[in-house]
């Protein structure tokens, strides 16, 4: 955490990770680069710490932003927590078994779901993730940062019964459930807050809609070439796809390594 020059927030599907959602090489070395310029490298995504363990291990980075802001790791050790109440889980548990769907419930040591189904197995295929375990026991003593409905649709039904969150759909199958307000870009604020870090300059790369946030609370906003058009019209500049080398080619764009 000394000498720290800027920090770069890295999303990681469609970005940091190529298209079998692999760390390659180019990206280890690139992101060593980055610590050797005194550039602090985090992760910034909608996955929990447990999910990314192979990920920061291959890439050589230990500090992330998770669960879309709701927990924040810095060189392996936790700094911001936000964390749902017995209530609010139970709430979102009725809901969700009345529309028919599953639920899954993170923190940074573990996932656990309500049930398994079809539309709960092509969400984790989606990402290349393990599903988690049944557990149908009280949430009355678990840490809850994270909610993921499982759901092909009902998105219209979450948002008129619980304007106290935000929900991101982040692919067919699944809807990121986390507190009201809460993001990527609350997430880049609640680091420096915690901290004290000093103004440093920031770059976010990302690909989809959760990025967007993150592109609001950062000074250089990089889109990879793959990206949703609503990143591309926000972005500082546009880089080549994951598939081809955009991380490397934009940190060099910006003299990061």
């Amino acid at each position: 955490m000394k000498n720290i020059q800027a920090v770069a927030f890295f999303d990681l599907d469609g970005t940091l990770l190529n298209n079998k959602s692999q760390i390659t090489p180019e990206i280890t070395a690139a992101i060593s680069a980055l610590k050797a310029n005194n550039v602090l490298p985090m992760i910034a995504t909608g996955r929990t710490i447990v999910e990314i363990e192979h990920i920061m291990k291959d890439s050589g980075i230990d500090s992330a932003i998770v669960m879309n802001g709701q927990f924040i790791q810095v060189e392996g050790k936790k700094v911001y927590s936000d964390e749902f109440t017995y209530e609010e889980c139970l709430k979102m548990y009725e809901h969700v078994k009345s529309l028919g769907h599953e639920i899954s419930y993170y923190n940074d040591q573990q996932i656990w779901c309500s049930g398994h189904s079809e539309i709960l197995a092509n969400a984790y295929a989606f990402i290349h993730s393990d599903v988690p375990v049944i557990d149908r026991s009280s949430l009355k003593d678990k840490t809850v940062n994270m909610m993921l409905v499982l759901s092909e649709d009902g998105d219209e039904h979450y948002l008129k019964h619980f304007p106290e969150m935000t929900f991101y759909r982040n692919g067919p199958y699944s809807i990121d459930t986390v507190r009201k307000g809460v993001s990527k870009g609350t997430g880049v604020k609640n680091l420096f807050k915690t901290l004290d870090l000093p103004a440093v300059p920031t770059f976010a790369f990302g690909d989809g809609i959760n990025d967007l946030a993150l592109f609001e609370a950062c000074d250089n906003k990089i889109a990879m070439g793959n990206a949703r058009t609503e990143l591309k019209e926000r972005a500082s500049f546009i880089t080549k796809k994951n598939s081809d080398g955009g991380i490397i080619h934009a940190l060099k764009h910006f003299d990061l390594i």
